[in-house]
């Protein structure tokens, strides 16, 4: 059986469309598998403006001043608001990775007891210092009841009037 001049003609591009399929899965998938590589950047919290920052000036801007320039503050002095930080954070994820911290900045605003500008620092990323919180529970001791006493207990005792 021989081949029809038509066929002989179709064998040699019909391998080649095949190599050429191939060759285009083979790049997509390697394509794929280097963008699963690359690194995945997160900003969280609070950009300052340099030119905003650079405004603020201790002595001169009070609270609402201070709140119009750079807007809310991240977080707020524990016992009283005199301090407020401005807090950002970029990190970068590869891949199953856990994220890793690229550049921190903490900028310190300290207002007097008017609410007038004390002053501005910026703690670097050198400087901060890791917080690992303890799992352990603190024990209070206190009068453990039994299960009959937690049952029975309040039996014969006085109730407060109701009105």
């Amino acid at each position: 059986m021989g081949l029809r001049r038509g066929h002989a003609e179709f064998l040699p591009t019909h391998g080649r469309s095949r190599r050429v399929r191939r060759m285009a899965f083979g790049c997509a998938l390697a394509a794929a598998l280097l963008a699963g590589c690359t690194p995945q950047v997160h900003q969280q919290g609070h950009v300052s403006d340099p030119e905003a920052l650079a405004e603020i000036k201790p002595g001169v801007q009070t609270r609402e001043e201070v709140a119009r320039l750079l807007g809310t503050p991240s977080a707020m002095g524990t016992f009283d608001d005199r301090n407020w930080y401005y807090i950002s954070r970029r990190t970068e994820t590869e891949a199953f990775n856990a994220p890793e911290l690229v550049d921190q900045s903490v900028v310190v605003i300290a207002f007097d007891e008017n609410g007038v500008v004390a002053e501005v620092a910026s703690v670097s990323t050198d400087e901060a210092r890791a917080v690992v919180p303890v799992d352990e529970e603190t024990a209070t001791r206190g009068r453990e009841l039994g299960l009959l006493e937690q049952l029975f207990g309040n039996i014969g005792r006085p109730t407060a009037p109701r009105q």
